[in-house]
């Protein structure tokens, strides 16, 4: 019969321990934050909104640097069965062919502040005996990984784009 009660007070116990629980001061980092603006405070700071110019210089340095337009661009093709490589130059709107796949350049832009640090190509790339695009956007120099081509033979990347 104590083995039952026991039990029994056990069960109470945890059953009771949320509600019990909820009557503690919630810590201080787990309080309601408050908008000064509409707090009873008087020493509550109510924040600044930024000026005009300060979101224009916020929103150009979001941009990025200032790019240049290439005539071309240096690509790198890579059979994944032979483990053979390749590389391409091609013109702005120029379109080649690497096994299966045809590649066509819409633009290469760069940094025109360091021509060497990076390459940004818009690339088409088809399977022309599926009939089938495997990639069409920009792929970057410096990140290959960010916008890569998935298919399982081939492999393309931007190397540089060409300035002359």
């Amino acid at each position: 019969m104590t083995d039952l009660l026991t039990r029994a007070c056990l069960c109470l116990l945890l059953a009771a321990s949320p509600v019990l629980a909820q009557d503690e001061e919630p810590a201080e980092d787990q309080q309601l934050m408050i908008d000064p603006a509409f707090s009873d405070d008087p020493d509550a700071v109510v924040p600044v909104e930024p000026s005009a110019a300060e979101r224009q210089r916020a929103a150009e340095a979001a941009r990025g640097p200032e790019t240049a337009r290439g005539t071309g661009a240096q690509l790198r093709g890579l059979d994944k069965i032979t483990g053979r490589t390749q590389d391409f130059t091609l013109a702005v709107g120029e379109s080649i062919a690497f096994g299966r796949l045809q590649l066509s350049l819409a633009e290469c832009r760069y940094p025109a502040a360091d021509p060497t640090s990076d390459a940004y190509a818009e690339l088409t790339i088809t399977d022309h005996q599926a009939n089938a695009r495997l990639f069409a956007g920009w792929m970057i120099a410096s990140s290959p990984a960010l916008s890569a081509l998935d298919d399982p033979r081939y492999d393309v990347w931007v190397i540089s784009c060409n300035r002359a």
